[in-house]
């Protein structure tokens, strides 16, 4: 016969040998970079989306670098190559098992060649496309009209196509389909053939390539969910955080900048308040602040702090909240009232932890009353210096049932400063936990006339990145 004439082009001349060999020595550099970092990708968490994706990648990335070694392999003239061995990396055949397998775990698939003879209707498989059929050299090799008989019937008509459209109208073939072998496992092949042409121009038989890419598309497929779950707890978490932030713009007062109360009289509190956001979490706290006019002319000021994050903290927030102005309203005082707000986080319903401090100020004598539990107690600025008030006694609210929490009193003078915050504000990496940074800020507000200015000077000290965690900060300015 004479020599075969691809029907699109002429038969490509062999690669230079050293040219393939250097191709293959840093293909097995970058295999090896490659699977350092795979390795370094240590799975800890199964429930780690984000490092499952990775790990994934880097499968997926190390097995094209297999395929890529083995295919410059074969291109050293069909000679065997150390080099290539080295990509393959094949355990020896298991007792018992007739043909060989591709490792575990590697997208290292065989490719195995055949060409069907419509002159002689001769067929001819390479060895290892007889490995990828599963099928012994004595079964003998499928011809054409046999070859959909072990795919899947739903491939049949795809094979069907391709075959028809190589043979008839002298198209390449380049298509996937599935086959169930003899021994029940299933897999999917790559095949790419071209009709091959008499002296004469007419086609004398057709040639295909068929590559085992089972185990790629199953990598394919395990990189393209762990990407969807990525997506979707994206897309939940960035759902829940809307939810949780218009939660608490309901919740928290509605005012911004600076508030007087009571509204009319002497010995008015200058009040003003800022939610910062945490810069190390996605999600909102239960953080929260809230200045209240009481009906006998006394102002309530609280802040406090729910354990946990998004919707449910933001919702336990929003009831405890609710409680706590009931019952200001109603006159409780603040000792009495952290009781009751212990006993609602103490119930099935509503099961939480949490720190508060509570503050009713009497404009008409400058008395404060105040009571807290677990929080950190409000600090006085007074004369350019700063201090923290003295602590009543008073566990975290819904630690433990029947305490008593105890209520503190102080005397506060025109011009100063009451700053109540939540333990967020002052959780910084840098500084550790305490008040001390906020007490460096009294010469600051010695000098500015508005708790607005006060909250401002916060801000810029503590609304960076190094905060840990939400934070709250409410300011009042005691006037004249």
């Amino acid at each position: 016969m004479p020599p075969h004439l691809f029907g699109d082009r002429p038969a490509p001349q062999p690669p230079e040998r050293g040219a393939v060999d250097v191709l293959i020595d840093r293909t097995l550099r970058l295999r090896g970079d490659v699977d350092a970092v795979r390795r370094d990708a240590v799975l800890v968490d199964e429930d780690d989306l984000q490092l499952r994706w990775q790990r994934a990648l880097c499968e997926l990335a190390v097995h094209h670098l297999d395929d890529l070694g083995t295919h410059l392999g074969q291109l050293k003239e069909g000679l065997p190559s150390e080099d290539a061995e080295q990509f393959t990396e094949e355990p020896e055949p298991a007792q018992g098992k007739p043909f060989d397998e591709p490792r575990p775990g590697s997208l290292l698939s065989r490719v195995g060649s055949a060409e069907w003879n419509l002159l002689t209707d001769e067929v001819s498989w390479s060895e290892e496309l007889f490995q990828i059929f599963g099928r012994s050299a004595q079964a003998g090799p499928l011809s054409l009209d046999e070859l959909p008989s072990v795919l899947f019937p739903e491939d049949q008509p795809l094979l069907t196509s391709l075959v028809t459209a190589c043979l008839v109208d002298g198209k390449t073939i380049d298509g996937e389909f599935r086959i169930l072998r003899a021994d029940g496992r299933m897999r999917t092949l790559h095949m790419m053939g071209e009709p091959v042409l008499d002296a004469d121009g007419c086609t004398a038989s057709m040639w295909a390539v068929l590559r085992d890419v089972s185990e790629l598309r199953r990598s394919q497929r395990a990189v393209s969910r762990t990407r969807e779950s990525i997506r979707r707890q994206q897309h939940m978490a960035q759902t829940e955080r809307r939810m949780a932030v218009e939660l608490q713009e309901t919740v928290l007062p509605p005012w911004r900048g600076s508030l007087r109360l009571p509204h009319q009289g002497p010995g008015a509190l200058d009040v003003a308040a800022h939610y910062l956001p945490s810069d190390s979490s996605a999600l909102i706290g239960g953080d929260w602040y809230d200045a209240l006019e009481l009906h006998d002319g006394r102002t309530l000021l609280t802040v406090g702090d729910l354990t946990g994050h998004g919707i449910p903290a933001t919702t336990a927030m929003a009831m405890l909240l609710g409680a706590l102005r009931g019952m200001a309203v109603a006159g409780i005082e603040p000792g009495a009232l952290m009781g009751h707000l212990n006993q609602l986080l103490q119930s099935p319903a509503q099961p939480a932890l949490g720190s508060a401090v509570c503050c009713r100020f009497d404009p008409a004598t400058g008395t404060l009353a105040w009571s807290q539990a677990g929080h950190p107690a409000p600090l006085l600025f007074r004369n350019g210096a700063g201090r923290p008030l003295s602590p009543p006694d008073g566990v975290l609210l819904g630690a433990a049932s029947g305490v008593a929490y105890e209520q503190d009193e102080v005397h506060l003078l025109p011009g100063d400063v009451l700053v109540l915050h939540t333990d967020g504000l002052t959780r910084r990496s840098d500084r550790g936990v305490g008040p001390e940074a906020l007490l460096d800020l009294a010469p600051r507000f010695a000098e500015v006339r508005t708790a607005q200015e006060c909250v401002r000077a916060v801000v810029e000290e503590f609304g960076g990145t190094e905060r840990l965690d939400d934070a709250c900060v409410l300011v009042a300015r005691i006037g004249a």
